[in-house]
């Protein structure tokens, strides 16, 4: 007869809080482009409340890790979760692999906020029809919730004032907010960020990591592809250095910036710091 496992509920405050929930579980992510390998075996667990910032070189594999966990890029080979559930996927044929249930998908993505480095917003919407759109076409919430959610997220990033105006006429760092209502708007259980300043100017670049680091304030869960280094290591609760699809090196923020083991880091930080 198999035993059921019982979590004990300690309520001694010297005891440690009970971990949080997993939100993502990668394991040994690889992808290939042809003969080049970008991903060589990434792994990473991100629970509630985690904010992991990705750091690294150009071509280091960090853009490609965050969109095959939203199947944007089809991963090669290895385990991908979200939210306790596996995606399912199948062989092509040809030593690569893709989701197998495309519905999966699509219930996947819907707990996943992903914001670009170059906005990607609706040229052709408002920024309110921008931020509604996929709540009412995609998840079907009435027009009218959709619309006080969406007013209520443009007033958290500053931009009510903006609402009816269309992205051409705002600055990057205004569009950069809006793209973040637009992934809250569909109350993602991980937010994905892919270096959301790099196409800023620096002057805007704060404007838009404020935001970022409210949402880490809030508890939300966050998974960070950035060379802002100062901010990865205020907001970040874990770090991860990747070098030619590998992550080199990992560890809370005070440890891997305070004294980095790896040469190859400590250089990284020297350059970009």
């Amino acid at each position: 007869m198999m035993a059921t496992e019982v979590a004990a509920v300690s309520t001694d405050p010297l005891q440690p809080a009970a971990e949080q929930a997993e939100a993502i579980h990668i394991r040994d992510l690889h992808k290939r482009f042809g003969a080049l390998e970008v991903l060589k075996g990434v792994s990473l667990t991100a629970r509630d409340g985690d904010v992991v910032a990705l750091i690294g070189g150009s071509g280091s594999g960090k853009s490609t890790f965050l969109r095959c966990i939203n199947f944007l890029e089809n991963p090669t080979s290895g385990v991908i979760r979200i939210n306790g559930e596996n995606v399912q996927m199948v062989s092509d044929g040809q030593g690569g692999q893709y989701p197998a249930n495309r519905r999966q998908i699509e219930r996947i993505r819907s707990r996943l906020g992903m914001v670009f480095q170059n906005f990607n917003l609706w040229q052709h919407m408002t920024l309110i029809q921008n931020v509604i759109e996929v709540p009412i076409h995609v998840l079907g919430v009435k027009r009218d919730e959709a619309m006080v959610i969406g007013e209520q997220l443009l007033e958290r990033v500053g931009l009510s004032a903006k609402r009816d105006v269309y992205p051409a006429y705002l600055s990057g760092g205004q569009q950069q907010r809006a793209a973040i209502a637009r992934a809250l708007a569909i109350q993602p259980r991980v937010m994905l960020f892919d270096e959301p300043t790099s196409a800023l100017d620096p002057e805007l670049v704060g404007e838009v990591l404020k935001v970022i680091g409210d949402l880490a304030k809030e508890g939300r869960t966050m998974l960070l592809v950035t060379h802002e280094m100062k901010f990865a290591r205020e907001v970040a609760s874990h770090v991860m250095y990747l070098h030619n699809g590998i992550v080199e090196e990992e560890g809370p923020p005070e440890k891997l910036f305070g004294s980095p083991k790896s040469e190859r880091l400590k250089q990284f930080i020297r350059t970009v710091s």
